[in-house]
């Protein structure tokens, strides 16, 4: 049941007495189906109540038909005629306003006596009088034996249509009858043509077929001679042809042989360069690695270097809560980046459903490590996940726990796995897999600091 209008009245109580002391006393609704109207009574009902709806103070609005009320006025009583008539057979506040604006601004559409069945119908349903029912099936038959009517009338034109197609069709008939007996006639004189020619050919077919057998006998003889020589000449051509075929195998070989070797050895020298430059670049990466984990620069210790207290830059003491220190690290070389997936998007997005906050922070993961260089790897809490993703984002390795199996444990196991000295960063807020990381040698970052950087990625 839609909330009556006066749920929407003003919350002060004299004026809510004043805008109840002028609406009309409620009538009672119709004793009729309204949605089994007559399309045109239901068109006229909608197109009263949209104007009516146009004009009413939006305190007056019932809420279901607020959306309405934002319609074009050209659109309202098309878009708006469904909700329109419901809300007029279920609110006797809403009715009772269409029918106050229509008594002053549509005076002669309340004449229940109207010529038309269908204004006349409308009228009697707007004031609630007894012969609505009535009107309303006034209108049903007239509609039906308006509807019986074209039918009938199309029928006609359908039926005269088809008449004159088919005398249209006997025409054609009788005059393909006529071309067919003028092309018969034709015929019968061709083939008597033909018949002569035919009694003609046959002489000259019987003089040359004698001349015919003669020839073949001498064809025979000079055919015996010819398939004689063409067999010799195909043995002959049969032995060349194997020898050009061995010829031809054997410098193919040849040939692949040469390509495979200097294939072999364009990739050998290849791999050779790509280990010597892997090399170099492991050993660079490793020394300046080295000299930015232990400190050292091109210059000599100084003795303020060596003053105890103090240092230039966070160790493993505590948790990362700057975003330039979280920069510096993730520039060191092999730096790999451990990300505690739901801590740091329930700390950025809780309002996302998990899906969603799981594919935004791959996202921007995919984006940092391509600017980065870093190896990233998030882990999810398996639990409850009914569907994993196919693809992946290139750079981001997507980790879900397993049944029974904490992500918090896994995050563990992953810097546990990691050699002795590689960089490891472990983005979370949880203090225990901070603590517990940062005791296997990681840098614990918060998850708000990750999100500070993921921002400006």
């Amino acid at each position: 049941m839609p909330p009556s209008v006066h749920a929407e009245e003003p919350e002060d109580p004299g004026l809510r007495a004043s805008v109840a002391d002028q609406r009309p006393e409620a009538e009672p609704a119709p004793p009729f189906a309204w949605r089994e109207l007559p399309e045109p009574v239901r068109a006229r009902l909608a197109e009263l109540a949209a104007e009516a709806l146009g004009k009413m103070p939006r305190v007056d609005v019932p809420q279901q038909l607020r959306p309405v009320a934002k319609f074009a006025p050209a659109k309202r009583a098309k878009l708006g005629a469904t909700a329109l008539l419901s809300t007029l057979q279920d609110s006797t506040a809403f009715r009772t306003a269409v029918l106050e604006w229509v008594r002053e601004h549509r005076q002669d559409a309340l004449n229940p006596n109207d010529e038309d069945s269908v204004v006349a119908a409308t009228a009697a349903i707007l004031l609630g009088e007894s012969s609505a029912t009535s009107r309303v099936r006034l209108v049903a038959k007239n509609a039906a034996e308006t509807a019986l009517r074209a039918e009938r009338d199309a029928a006609v034109a359908r039926g005269q249509k088809l008449e004159a197609e088919l005398a249209r069709t006997r025409e054609e008939l009788a005059q393909a009858l006529e071309a067919v007996e003028a092309a018969r006639r034709e015929r019968e004189d061709e083939l008597n043509r033909l018949r002569g020619r035919l009694r003609e050919q046959g002489v000259l077919l019987r003089q040359a077929r004698d001349a015919a057998e003669a020839a073949q006998a001498g064809v025979a003889e000079d055919g015996k001679r010819k398939d004689a020589e063409i067999a010799a000449l195909t043995a002959q051509l049969e032995r060349e042809r194997q020898r050009v075929a061995t010829e031809r195998a054997r410098a193919e070989r040849a040939v692949a042989d040469a390509e495979i070797a200097r294939q072999s050895a364009r990739e050998a020298r290849d791999a050779d360069e790509v280990r010597l430059a892997l090399l170099v670049d492991t050993i660079e990466g490793a020394v300046s690695g080295l000299r930015r984990e232990l400190s050292l620069g091109s210059s000599t210790r100084r003795p303020a270097d060596l003053v105890r207290g103090a240092s230039s830059s966070p160790g493993n003491g505590a948790q990362v809560r700057d975003p330039g220190v979280l920069d510096r690290l993730l520039a060191l070389p092999s730096v790999h980046l451990i990300v505690d997936g739901y801590n740091v998007t329930k700390t950025g997005y809780p309002e996302l459903p998990l899906a969603d906050q799981r594919n935004r922070l791959v996202q921007q993961l995919g984006a940092l490590a391509s600017r980065t260089g870093a190896e990233v790897t998030v882990v999810f809490d398996g639990a409850g996940v009914l569907s994993v993703p196919a693809t992946t984002t290139r750079g981001v390795r997507v980790l879900f726990s397993d049944p029974g199996v904490l992500a918090d444990d896994v995050i563990r196991a992953l810097v546990t796995a990691e050699p002795s000295g590689r960089p490891l960063v472990v983005a979370t807020s949880d203090r225990a897999v901070a603590d517990s990381t940062r005791r296997s040698g990681a840098h614990p970052v918060a998850s708000a600091v990750l999100l500070t950087r993921l921002g400006r990625v």
